[in-house]
């Protein structure tokens, strides 16, 4: 669903001395660049030191749960965000990548009890990503950053 409306003030990190890694699928890279730079002003306006914020490039969408599994068994990050951009083609290829994506991803959060957020695109054209990706639809890096500050300020109470 896109964004309709301006975005609500950042959720407030209750915890600023931790520390979030960003997966980064880079096909098409400028989109997801646009994407992460989203995500990281998002964290600084929640309180997050900018240095505080690691990002990590894949070559792709499918490379993105290997990499946010291996950043949530380093126990030094307390949330995963992965960002990445997925376009359909003419093949049945992007059905079968944003599905093992997004169920890694999951599988990341279940498995590790750390937040894995979902700041994927999956569009029909690069039109859709570009509206997604700091256009008029908003920026999905945002979206991302705000789930990871909120499931990180819920974990950290029950823990």
């Amino acid at each position: 669903m896109a964004r309709t409306g301006p975005y609500p003030p950042a959720p407030r990190l209750e915890h600023p001395g931790i520390r979030v890694a960003a997966v980064v699928a880079g096909f098409h890279q400028d989109l997801s660049q646009k994407l992460l730079d989203g995500a990281r002003q998002r964290l600084q306006e929640a309180g997050l030191p900018a240095a505080q914020l690691e990002d990590h490039w894949v070559p792709g969408a499918f490379e993105l749960p290997l990499a946010a599994w291996s950043m949530a068994h380093r126990k030094r990050y307390a949330a995963v965000i992965a960002i990445g951009v997925v376009i359909r083609g003419e093949t049945a290829h992007f059905d079968h990548i944003c599905s093992a994506t997004a169920t890694g991803l999951m599988r990341v959060n279940l498995e590790t009890g750390v937040p894995c957020t979902f700041g994927v695109l999956t569009c029909e054209n690069r039109e859709q990503a570009e509206a997604r990706a700091g256009g008029d639809k908003g920026n999905a890096g945002i979206d991302a950053a705000d789930a990871a500050i909120v499931m990180v300020n819920m974990l950290a109470d029950s823990r």
